[in-house]
């Protein structure tokens, strides 16, 4: 069986209002939380986007990064 209620803020206010001060307390533990995992999936979500949105290197640019990379070691080691 499934009730599914259209409340609106006000109305929620109210009924949070009327409970007790335990189960208030609770609710605000559990509205934290669900907060916290809302702004860690929204960072993670604008991190993605800017690692998605980042410049990409050519063939070439690789091959010539790695080309450089082993002069450097070859010069370090010389």
């Amino acid at each position: 069986m499934e009730l599914k209620l259209d409340l609106n803020y006000p109305q929620i206010l109210n009924l949070v209002r009327q409970l007790p001060v335990n189960q208030i307390a609770k609710l605000l533990v559990d509205a934290q939380s669900i907060l916290e995992e809302e702004k860690t999936s929204e960072n993670v979500a604008s991190f993605q986007a800017f690692l998605l949105s980042a410049p990409v290197m050519s063939d070439e640019q690789y091959d010539s990064f790695l080309e450089n990379r082993k002069m450097f070691a070859q010069w370090r080691m010389g």
